[in-house]
């Protein structure tokens, strides 16, 4: 119920203060749920609403989502600022799998492989390559889900904040 509380709190700085008892990583359960609270809202996560996450454990997080009109751009592929939006957020969740204090983003670099078209689903995986005390380090395949070719590559490093 405490870690309920933690995850639906808007307070910012509520959650930033309550986070800091904690040093163990968040579950699948948890990461759902604070994806859901951040993706309804107003801000422009609401861009991300249709991800699923289907695990998140560990220091990595694992997600899917179906390419609709709204996440193309004018040529009708997956649009590049979603895309590094996808790394920047899902990154940031397998980093909360291991330290579940918020983080931003320090530094972010997407690599654009190969377009992904209207209707096709993608598959996202993110891992945690290390979390020190203030800074995680992370990489994101996005991948076709039908064909398994890579899409995109991400790497993000974040601040862990204190």
């Amino acid at each position: 119920m405490f870690l309920s509380y933690l995850l639906y709190n808007p307070r910012t700085d509520v959650m930033i203060n309550l986070f800091r008892h904690f040093r163990t990583g968040l579950g699948t359960k948890d990461i759902q749920n604070w994806f859901k609270n951040i993706t309804t809202d107003t801000t422009f996560n609401r861009v991300l609403q249709k991800i699923s996450i289907i695990k998140a454990e560990n220091g990595s997080c694992v997600a899917e989502m179906k390419i609709e009109k709204e996440h193309v751009n004018s040529k009708g592929g997956l649009h590049g600022g979603l895309t590094a939006t996808i790394v920047d957020v899902l990154t940031s969740c397998a980093l909360l799998t291991r330290d579940s204090r918020p983080n931003i983003s320090v530094d972010i670099h997407v690599s654009y492989l190969k377009e992904a078209l209207n209707g096709n689903e993608i598959l996202i995986n993110a891992e945690t390559i290390k979390c020190g005390k203030t800074l995680g380090f992370t990489e994101c395949v996005i991948s076709d889900k039908a064909t398994g070719s890579i899409i995109a590559k991400g790497k993000q490093t974040l601040y862990i904040l204190h």
